[in-house]
């Protein structure tokens, strides 16, 4: 990891090798992918099982877990993890539980009725990566929004271990959070069975959760078949911080994201010489004790960065052009600059408000947009399990007053069928 100054142009020329990261996934891959969906498609529950046997190494002693079911698993945990859940669940509800939109309707006069109408999506189907990769939190993250919203029915769909078991952590989260019934499937074919629906597994109306390449190509591919959260990059985490902030703090928030992924980048972009040294010192200490260093390593090596700019200023330019995905403001007065960052997808203020967090306990959601998309996305929320219709009544003698308008813009349009349901009301 190395320290460089900003000048205007080196700091802007990491942003390009960051998007390196994100190229058009590979041919073979989407190939491979498409074959899936297709035989899936097609095949139904059997397909599902072939690739399973496949892909996995055989079939899970048990398929499907039912809602009463799942409650069996909190006595597979130990107490203080299934409290941690709990502290969660209801700092993620309390936080989501304001999202909440409401259905609505004006009047006006002489009769014209106009509204909105808002509800939850009928079903939704959560994808839970297993193995090394099984994180409970993200459970938690992607089923109490989607209750709250009103969503009548969460299906969870995850891999099962190589002893045919599911993770007992994900299914006692699943139990907490709510979810109504759990598939031990995983992959491309597991995502393809939501999308379309087999003997056994429901069509979903949405794909949220994140996976692995072949589960994030399937998303894609899907998409328009049904909806998706998003197709997530690598992690990332930008850091801005003056020379008051604890260059052990920085450092171990740095390599809290690059322990994700070999792909992970963690920025740290500092006013201050110093910090910038120290920080680098302090990874050197703390990073012996990580069980993860070697992909702590590998993620710093290759787009990691300590950036010592002339002043916050500079920073807060930069991190609005990177749009990460987590942003933390380790600087005397951070809510002097919250309203001076426009893109971040989650944005941490202080130096006792670290990533983590966010990640697991206080309650705004850890589902975020990476890659830049900040630009453009926004967090998963409620907002994300809801469809939305519109309504309009119109009496005869509001049509009347309208209809010269409608029926000229129709006309201009060339759309002359449309003018003429005007126009027949009046004949």
């Amino acid at each position: 990891m190395k320290i460089t100054k900003a000048n205007g142009k080196t700091e802007y020329a990491l942003i390009d090798n960051l998007k390196k990261r994100n190229q058009e996934t590979d041919s073979k891959i989407v190939k491979r992918v498409s074959a899936i969906i297709k035989g899936v498609k097609e095949g139904g529950d059997e397909a599902v099982r072939e690739y399973t046997v496949r892909f996995d190494g055989g079939l899970p002693k048990k398929t499907v877990v039912e809602k009463e079911e799942l409650n069996e698993y909190l006595n597979q945990v130990d107490e203080d993890f299934k409290n941690a859940l709990e502290n969660a669940k209801r700092n993620i509800f309390d936080f989501h539980k304001r999202q909440l939109q409401q259905s609505w309707m004006t009047t006006q006069e002489n009769g014209i009725i106009m509204g909105q109408r808002v509800r939850g999506l009928e079903r939704v189907g959560i994808y839970v990566p297993g193995g090394t990769a099984a994180y409970p939190s993200s459970v938690l993250m992607n089923a109490i929004p989607a209750k709250i919203a009103g969503v009548k029915e969460i299906i969870m769909v995850t891999p099962p271990g190589k002893d045919g078991m599911p993770n007992p952590s994900i299914m006692a989260a699943a139990a907490i959070a709510g979810v109504d019934k759990v598939f031990l499937i995983g992959g491309a074919q597991a995502v393809a069975a939501l999308a379309y629906g087999t003997e056994k597994v429901p069509k979903v109306d949405k794909i949220v959760g994140p996976g692995n390449i072949f589960v994030a190509t399937a998303k894609r591919l899907l998409y328009g078949i049904v909806d998706i959260d998003m197709v997530a990059g690598p992690s990332e985490i930008l850091i801005v911080a003056d020379k008051t902030a604890d260059p052990a703090f920085l450092a171990a928030d740095l390599m809290s994201q690059a322990e994700h992924d070999k792909m992970a980048s963690a920025i740290l972009l500092t006013t201050s010489n110093d910090i910038a040294k120290s920080t680098l010192h302090e990874i050197d200490k703390q990073i012996k004790n990580l069980e993860r260093r070697e992909i702590i390593r590998e993620s710093l090596d290759n787009y990691g960065e300590i950036i010592v700019c002339e002043d916050i200023e500079q920073a807060i330019k930069f991190a609005n052009e990177l749009a990460p995905e987590h942003l933390e403001l380790c600087i005397t007065e951070p809510l002097k600059y919250i309203g001076r960052i426009d893109n971040a997808g989650s944005v941490f203020l202080g130096n006792w408000s670290p990533e983590p967090l966010g990640d697991y306990y206080a309650g705004p959601n850890h589902v975020l947009p990476t890659s830049g998309t900040a630009r453009f996305f926004s967090p998963l929320s409620v907002d994300s399990f809801i469809k939305k219709s519109s309504f309009i009544y119109y009496t005869c003698s509001k049509l009347r007053n309208a209809k010269d308008d409608i029926i000229k813009l129709a006309q201009t349009e060339g759309l002359s069928a449309h003018a003429n349901s005007i126009k027949v009301r009046f004949e």
